[in-house]
């Protein structure tokens, strides 16, 4: 129980230096009329509620679990916040999937230098959220898991349109951008049907060796 408590603190942390930064770059995009800058906080703002929702998962649990009228199972709430999370997750991928596409057949001129800050910006902040965010429980946690995986998720995204940005830049590939997402989504891809899975596994019960 004490590492569910640590890990409520931690989602909380993340969840006001994600809703912080998504705040300020929304203030400075409109301030700026950067449309790169308001695209990303208004981003930032999905991981807001996925990430809030893994907070949520814990409070309900903390509460649920001293409630002595409650018949029901505690212990199902955070693979459900998972579950819901890992879905969130797949929708996500899916649409930046979406966005890579048009992107690669529809080329659209790109403001690179403030691009680049713009997804600098969200790695570093990522990074510093999956440091808070990791644990050694987390394999056993599918809720932390799941925020894990959420800014992992955002800070690979990060990196890919940093090296696809710069590379398009410097050689005037604009298709390349397209295709670094498409790889970053393929993998998250994978990280979502492995949060699915396991979330899904507790909650049913099954046994895995």
């Amino acid at each position: 129980m004490e590492h569910i408590h640590k890990h409520e603190t931690k989602t909380l942390w993340v969840v006001l230096l994600t809703a912080l930064t998504m705040f300020v770059e929304i203030f400075y995009g409109i301030s700026t009329n950067s449309l790169a800058l308001l695209s990303d906080g208004i981003h930032m703002g999905s991981h807001v509620l996925a990430i809030g929702l893994s907070w949520l998962a814990y409070v309900f649990f903390r509460k649920v679990s001293a409630n002595k009228n409650f018949k029901g199972k505690p212990e199902k709430i955070l693979p459900l916040a998972g579950y819901t999370s890992g879905f969130i997750l797949l929708f996500f991928t899916f649409y930046i999937i979406k966005e890579a596409v048009v992107r690669f057949f529809n080329p659209v001129e790109i403001s690179y230098k403030e691009a680049i800050a713009v997804s600098l910006i969200g790695l570093i902040v990522n990074i510093i959220s999956a440091f808070i965010l990791h644990h050694k429980h987390e394999d056993t946690d599918q809720n932390i898991k799941a925020a894990y995986l959420h800014v992992l998720a955002d800070a690979l995204t990060s990196l890919s349109a940093i090296i696809g940005l710069t590379v398009a830049m410097i050689w005037n590939l604009v298709w390349v951008d397209a295709l670094c997402s498409m790889a970053a989504a393929i993998v998250i891809i994978r990280w979502s049907y492995k949060l699915l899975k396991n979330s899904g596994t507790k909650l049913l019960d099954i046994k895995t060796d």
